[in-house]
């Protein structure tokens, strides 16, 4: 009897796949929000697992999004350091050292920044670009994306976005790397279709 009220408590909380119906209706759900979210801005929290370390390095700070690619990460803990995907280029602020790059005279940064972009939107289900699967959760939904792009494998191998159930937005990110390193991406207090100023995003 221990043993399986065990396993029952482990297939509780297991995910299982998607069936083609759910797959139908999950997107059509997160394409509708999507379109329908012209800014967003939210608190995160970010963990980085190396394999060398015993714990994952946490940062934290706020997330900016305004429809249709302008994104700002705005980290505040443990420092202060921000950075910016706008038409086409990435503009990073260290503490007052600011730098730029032009995403257009690289393949793989173009196909990183729309896939940065994408994760917070939801706007990542391009069978073209990915191999993907849908899972069903009890309150949360999750979908994994591995790229096609051979370059772009060599840097992200697996992405996973989970979506809450009540709203279908990403709550969370995970890139996992080649080398089964990851980021961990957190997402909290979300604040939908605010104002957000333009000069956020000039870094």
């Amino acid at each position: 009897m221990l043993l399986f009220c065990i396993c029952s408590l482990i297939s509780f909380g297991q995910q299982r796949r998607m069936t083609v119906s759910e797959v139908s209706a999950f997107k059509q759900n997160v394409d509708a929000v999507s379109k329908k979210t012209r800014t967003l801005s939210t608190d995160f929290v970010q963990y980085k697992h190396l394999d060398f370390l015993a714990k994952d390095i946490e940062t934290s700070g706020k997330m900016n999004f305004k429809a249709p690619d302008a994104l700002q990460w705005q980290y505040k803990k443990p420092y202060n350091y921000s950075i910016v995907f706008k038409n086409g280029k990435i503009l990073v602020n260290d503490e007052g050292k600011k730098s730029s790059f032009d995403t257009g005279n690289s393949k793989i940064f173009a196909k990183i920044n729309k896939l940065i972009v994408g994760s917070v939107s939801g706007n990542l289900f391009d069978d073209k670009e990915f191999d993907i699967s849908y899972f069903k959760g009890k309150n949360q939904n999750v979908t994994k994306l591995i790229p096609k792009d051979a370059a772009l494998k060599k840097y992200i191998k697996q992405i996973e976005l989970t979506f809450d159930t009540d709203d279908f937005m990403v709550m969370e990110v995970r890139l996992i790397e080649s080398s089964e390193d990851f980021t961990r991406i957190v997402m909290k207090n979300k604040v939908i279709n605010a104002k957000i100023d333009d000069a956020i995003f000039t870094n």
